[in-house]
């Protein structure tokens, strides 16, 4: 089954759940990825968490349902799997700008979002570059973050956890704890296990018996095959945008088509510099035949 097709799976799942409890576990099944991963891959495609996402489709459904019948607030709340009435009218009043009272009245205007369909479409007019290595395990270590896939907030707090460490000097003693000189900062996510919607991510350097690794963070990135895709040359204030374009068409061109299927965890952003303010980023996922 295609990339796209177990996304569809996953869509037709979601939308059966949408009154009712939603079952993280069975999209991680129908996907073959774990929880976490999925959130991460909806949000990098779609630009929208898969909770925001499922609130848009279930506040458009409740709204169906006020404007076509007598339904209460708090028998909507329960269908649509809210904590309390105040909760439900929350929500609902952040997707359609009134409250559920209102949304009764004829000529209200009120928003509708359709059911998410993922197509796979042949464009084929930008070239994407990339190759396939196969790499023996190596350590690395650095400082670590926990980001949640929750509102989409990963995409907006990692490029800031980066800015921070830049300038509150962590990444410049990160550099000077290897001793080498022409060490580089790259980044590794998802290569342990935290729990719920959170996952971890770090800005690491390549470990060395000379590193000075007291109070970072540890880990050995096992030996694996890897597709490596490179970026265009772009300056440093790109990086991050440059970064998540690319990362976006990993999932959205090369993976609905290629001959090899994403292996969750341990993904990799590796950042060069060829002159000043010359910069390009391969990202490396672990990849295996489909």
């Amino acid at each position: 089954m295609s990339w796209y097709e177990r996304m569809n799976r996953a869509m037709d799942y979601i939308e059966s759940r949408l009154s009712g409890n939603m079952e993280f576990v069975e999209i991680a099944r129908i996907m073959g990825q774990s929880a976490v991963n999925f959130q991460r891959t909806f949000s990098i495609v779609t630009g929208m968490s898969v909770f925001e996402y499922i609130r848009r489709r279930r506040m458009t459904l409740a709204a169906f349902d006020l404007q076509n019948g007598a339904s209460k607030v708090i028998d909507l709340a329960i269908k649509y799997a809210y904590e309390s009435p105040e909760a439900f009218t929350r929500a609902f009043k952040e997707i359609h700008g009134v409250s559920p009272t209102m949304a009764r009245a004829q000529g209200v205007a009120l928003r509708s979002f359709p059911r998410m369909t993922f197509l796979l479409t042949l464009k084929g007019d930008v070239a994407m570059e990339y190759r396939i290595e196969n790499k023996e395990e190596f350590p690395v270590y650095g400082i670590e973050g926990i980001f949640t896939t929750e509102e989409g907030q990963n995409l907006v707090d990692i490029p800031a956890f980066w800015t921070d460490c830049f300038n509150d000097g962590c990444c410049e003693d990160l550099l000077q704890s290897t001793h080498d000189p022409l060490s580089r900062i790259h980044a590794i996510c998802d290569y342990r296990e935290t729990g719920g919607k959170t996952f971890p991510y770090m800005l690491f350097v390549h470990r060395t018996p000379a590193s000075e690794v007291q109070g970072y963070t540890c880990v050995d990135v096992p030996a694996a095959t890897w597709a490596v895709f490179k970026s265009e040359r772009h300056t440093r204030e790109q990086t991050s945008k440059v970064t998540q374009d690319l990362i976006k068409r990993v999932y959205t061109d090369w993976l609905p088509t290629a001959s090899y299927r994403k292996i969750d965890g341990y993904e990799l952003e590796m950042y060069h510099i060829c002159g000043e303010n010359d910069y390009y980023v391969e990202a490396w996922i672990k990849v295996e035949p489909n």
